[in-house]
């Protein structure tokens, strides 16, 4: 039988290094995370896709 991790809150945004990727994990509405993984290239990209959703 696997061993099951508890469920953990909400949280806050957070990106962590892992190995040679990144991941990304998104607080929901109505509760838990969305967790992607993404390359170095990826990260780039969605920085500067954020950085230009920005108003002047």
């Amino acid at each position: 039988m696997a061993a099951m991790k508890p469920r953990t809150g909400d949280g806050p945004l957070e990106v962590t290094k892992e190995g040679r990727g990144y991941v990304m994990r998104v607080p929901l509405e109505g509760g838990g995370r969305l967790v992607v993984e993404l390359n170095a290239e990826e990260v780039k990209n969605l920085g500067e896709a954020l950085t230009g959703a920005l108003p002047s």
